[in-house]
């Protein structure tokens, strides 16, 4: 079973297919605005969704590290950094939908909008932080920074995580709805938990490996 996943997510046909399925949401949500489906209010249907969307990428990009652990499938690194650059697309679609239908664009009232209300400051804060992880997701960049700074930089998913969490459940607290915002902690708490996990592990088990190896040598 493991070989035929692996052998489907190296194939030529893996990341057309996921591309393709990636952009179903929004393809979706076009097609619903076009046909008036989106209910009483498409402003905050749309924006709501994409910023839902968002979320859901970004439990993906953080899901595939430890799904290609446990399950054993190296080729699922194949599309991190795809995911990645889709959470990316739908922060940006998010905080576009907010600027347009909320603000109108008027970016003045926007910096007195963020500044004012806490959500949408933390919301911000995590597409600014974002930014620097889409644009260095090439590898031209990786070659510039080199291999150790650019896994310093991109670990600043964590610090994204914790954002949109937060930036969540401000926005729920004001109609006291926090139901969809436990769903999203507990993945993203257990995503992020693993890799605690695994880093405990990871320097409990270096001083013996250390004296192994000074054993072998004597």
């Amino acid at each position: 079973m493991q070989v035929s996943i692996n052998r489907w997510l190296l194939s030529r046909f893996a990341k057309p297919f996921t591309f393709v399925l990636a952009l179903l949401p929004i393809l979706w949500l076009v097609l619903a605005a076009a046909m008036d489906w989106l209910g009483a209010n498409p402003a905050e249907a749309l924006e709501r969704s994409t910023g839902d969307w968002t979320l859901r990428m970004l439990c993906v990009v953080l899901a595939i590290t430890p799904v290609r652990t446990v399950l054993q499938l190296p080729g699922l690194a194949r599309f991190r950094r795809m995911a990645g650059l889709f959470v990316y697309f739908y922060a940006v679609l998010h905080l576009l939908t907010y600027a347009w239908f909320d603000m109108g664009f008027e970016l003045v009232d926007i910096a007195k909008d963020i500044v004012k209300r806490p959500f949408i400051l933390v919301g911000f804060s995590a597409v600014v932080v974002l930014t620097p992880l889409a644009l260095t997701s090439f590898n031209r960049a990786i070659r510039a920074l080199g291999g150790k700074r650019w896994a310093l930089l991109h670990r600043l998913v964590y610090v994204i995580a914790v954002l949109a969490i937060v930036h969540f459940f401000w926005m729920r607290a004001g109609k006291n709805n926090f139901a969809e915002v436990a769903v999203y902690a507990s993945i993203l708490g257990v995503l992020l938990g693993w890799r605690v996990l695994r880093f405990v592990r990871k320097i409990r088990l270096q001083p013996s490996s250390m004296l192994r190896k000074q054993l072998s040598k004597t």
